[in-house]
């Protein structure tokens, strides 16, 4: 069986798309026999690989991304960090941090994730969906899942990661990141953000 060349041209299509080095598009495209569409999901799947071994690694680098929106009214800072500063100087990472910012100005959450939810609230929260069930008239083995099910939904509203992407309702923030992770190899988190509204006190 005579073993399938991969073109010049092969290899930088797949790198203008994908992002990753030469020789992984190369190795990508012969694996999955010059088929464009199954190297890059084969490139993808390594490079996230690669990035959730990072990710106990310390991500120090990054930087303060800002979005000012409808006529100053609105104003968002997020710190965005990764591994090294040569990532952090890379388009795709600086519009990775605007992207977020931009959300965060249209979707208003309160937390990054559901970790950052303080106890209080949940236990707040949880209270009032309960009290909601039982005035239902639900029997009680029914209403944990109730609460289990009103939280999961609350997590997806308020954290920014669970939420659904403001360009593209089909994937999250947190899938957005990770995705960015697949692409650049690094670890990156979003850290914290803080989003002003003008006259709110």
């Amino acid at each position: 069986m005579r073993e399938l060349a991969i073109t010049a041209q092969q290899v930088q299509d797949l790198r203008r798309q994908t992002g990753a080095g030469m020789m992984d598009c190369k190795r990508a495209l012969e694996a999955t026999a010059g088929d464009l569409e199954k190297a890059a999901i084969l490139l993808r799947k390594q490079g996230q690989a690669r990035a959730d071994a990072r990710m106990a690694r310390a991500a120090s680098e990054g930087m303060v991304a800002s979005y000012i929106h409808a006529g100053g009214r609105i104003g968002v800072l997020v710190e965005v960090n990764c591994e090294t500063d040569f990532v952090a100087r890379t388009p795709e990472f600086q519009e990775l941090a605007k992207n977020i910012a931009m959300h965060i100005a249209a979707e208003q959450p309160r937390w990054v994730e559901a970790s950052d939810i303080p106890e209080d609230v949940v236990a707040q929260e949880k209270e009032i969906y309960r009290a909601l069930a039982l005035k239902e008239g639900k029997p009680e083995p029914v209403v944990e899942k109730i609460i289990e099910g009103r939280m999961k939904k609350y997590c997806q509203e308020t954290c920014l990661l669970q939420q659904a992407y403001v360009r593209d309702d089909q994937r999250t923030v947190g899938e957005l990141v990770r995705d960015a992770r697949a692409k650049l190899g690094e670890n990156i988190v979003v850290r914290r953000f803080v989003r002003f509204q003008l006259g709110e006190g």
